[in-house]
């Protein structure tokens, strides 16, 4: 399992658009379907919300998935 940490330039992102932003999922709807059927954990827990903020170090794994993605913060 490789880790991937994705930078972001603000405090938060919500976890749909870091879904996209990471290129596990193409579109909204999709990251949607994904979050609702428990594929997705945030920092080891199972997360069914689809709009939750994610914050500089939290770490987001896809079921089946050959990588784990966290949040960095883009330096200024």
């Amino acid at each position: 399992m490789k880790t991937e940490i994705k930078d972001i330039s603000t405090d938060y992102i919500k976890l749909d658009t870091f879904l996209k932003l990471v290129g596990a999922v193409s579109t909204g709807g999709q990251a949607k379907e994904w979050v609702k059927s428990g594929k997705i954990t945030v920092n080891g827990e199972v997360c069914i919300q689809r709009g939750r903020k994610l914050h500089t170090g939290d770490t987001v794994k896809i079921a089946g998935g050959e990588t784990d993605y966290t949040v960095g913060k883009q330096k200024e």
